[in-house]
């Protein structure tokens, strides 16, 4: 009895070594293609390292500000103010609460563990971000007693802003009056040690 070999299901030309080298290349190259337009594709939703370093905390030393004495640290692309206030700087922040605009910082101006009198974590570090809340200008410190006309007389000491003179005290407690319609702001911050902050961190709001 004679048997008939099935005919094959492969179509022609499929076992030819040369066909199937054709389509094994042409497979690899629409491959190595889709992965070349897709890096570009997924780089866009990355930030770059420019501004993860704009947003990213900065840690600050402190154990080098004398008392009455500041030092300014950029962050996302704003200059912060960390003061070392003094005993008297810290009794000067009382007596003149009816002529602020919101001598309780009753606005959110401020993380939580700074919603207090001196709008700090430690009475005797002021940490602020130096940008008036009128149109932006950088205030400059006045310290107390100052002859500077554009403070008045009995002035208690903070800042003077000279762009369009709103004037704030030494808690960036905005005066009444003047242009400036809120206190200035402080960063959300926390200490990392003794002698450490941390300015910008999140959890610290």
């Amino acid at each position: 009895m004679e048997h008939t070999l099935a005919p094959s299901l492969k179509p022609d030309g499929a076992n030819d070594p040369e066909r199937r080298q054709w389509l094994l290349a042409t497979a690899g190259a629409g491959g190595v293609a889709a992965v070349a337009t897709a890096v570009p594709f997924v780089s866009t939703f990355a930030p770059s390292e420019r501004a993860k370093a704009m947003g990213a905390a900065v840690e600050v030393d402190i154990a080098d500000i004398p008392p009455g004495g500041s030092k300014t640290v950029e962050w996302r692309g704003k200059p912060v103010w960390v003061v070392r206030r003094t005993p008297e700087m810290l009794a000067a922040l009382k007596g003149h609460e009816a002529e602020l605009v919101d001598p309780q910082s009753l606005k959110d101006q401020q993380p939580e563990v700074a919603r207090n009198e001196t709008r700090s974590i430690e009475p005797e570090v002021f940490v602020a971000v130096g940008i008036c809340t009128h149109l932006g200008c950088s205030p400059t410190a006045v310290p107390q007693g100052s002859a500077n006309p554009s403070v008045g007389e009995g002035w208690p000491g903070g800042y003077f802003c000279p762009c369009h003179g709103s004037t704030f005290d030494g808690a960036g407690r905005a005066y009444k009056n003047k242009p400036a319609p809120t206190n200035l702001e402080v960063p959300p911050h926390r200490y990392v040690s003794a002698t450490r902050i941390l300015v910008g961190d999140e959890a610290a709001a």
